[in-house]
């Protein structure tokens, strides 16, 4: 291996080591090259877009519902924290909980806790608990930084190893776009579109966070089901970005004795 080799090595070898952080939910290492102050700033600003071209629901029932499945899954979440000595990762979390009139099966969390809920979902949702279900789900995303990660993983692809870091400080215009998407934020994006990794940590820590809110995590299995039966004919496993209906409902059903010990009615 040559000088110049050996150089360029070394400052890969740096660069990886400075922009991978250690998740605090699963302890996986994670590439996160967007500083939390941007992600913020993307994810506040992008939200508050996304409200401004949606009608927002006008039904009071199912916005107060929404509204205070929605707090009381927060409230899990910072106890979770807090019981964990990890309160100061939700630093600069400004919480909000909002119902947007689509006929899109949808819902997503952006990074800081901002979080939609498209009444398209709410049929197969069907109960509080089926709400709970998607609700710590998705909010479970945007704690465990997934979004961050994957658009530090979109940067990468775009601009390569070497100049990915660049592109964060030179072009928050895009970088903001690449975030948006990476959150999922649209009706053509968002519910079951992470990685199969990010969805089965997401469902890990959602049943959890259900289950501290005094909600019963056995219904998660029941509605991913109700899921899988709306979403007709899915593409095998190897296939998806996410698991295949089967293979999700094993495994909440595998870490169910867990999160019972964090359920109170």
């Amino acid at each position: 291996m040559n000088i110049r080799s050996i150089a360029g090595a070394l400052i890969l070898g740096l660069f990886l080591t400075t922009s991978c952080t250690t998740n605090p939910i699963t302890g996986r290492s994670q590439i996160s090259l967007i500083p939390s102050s941007q992600l913020m700033s993307s994810s506040f600003q992008g939200y508050k877009e996304t409200l401004n071209k949606s009608k927002l629901s006008t039904d009071k029932v199912q916005v107060n519902r929404i509204k205070t499945i929605g707090k009381r899954i927060q409230k899990a979440v910072e106890a979770y924290y807090a019981q964990n000595n990890m309160s100061d990762k939700l630093a600069g979390f400004e919480w909000e909980f909002n119902l947007i009139e689509d006929p899109a099966v949808n819902a997503w969390c952006m990074p800081g806790g901002k979080v939609a809920f498209y009444t398209g979902i709410l049929p197969i949702c069907k109960t509080d608990e089926g709400i709970a279900v998607v609700m710590g789900h998705e909010i479970a995303h945007a704690v465990a930084n997934h979004s961050g990660e994957r658009a530090s993983t979109g940067l990468i692809k775009e601009f390569g190893m070497g100049l990915a870091g660049a592109a964060v400080q030179n072009n928050p215009t895009m970088t903001n776009q690449i975030l948006l998407q990476a959150a999922g934020a649209g009706s053509e994006l968002g519910l079951l579109k992470f990685s199969r990794s990010h969805e089965s940590e997401s469902d890990h820590m959602g049943l959890i966070f259900m289950a501290m809110a005094g909600y019963n995590p056995e219904e998660a299995p029941k509605f991913w089901g109700r899921m899988a039966a709306a979403g007709g004919q899915a593409p095998p496993e190897f296939l998806s970005t996410h698991p295949s209906s089967s293979t999700r409902i094993k495994q909440l059903n595998n870490w169910m004795s867990e999160a019972k010990q964090y359920y109170k009615k």
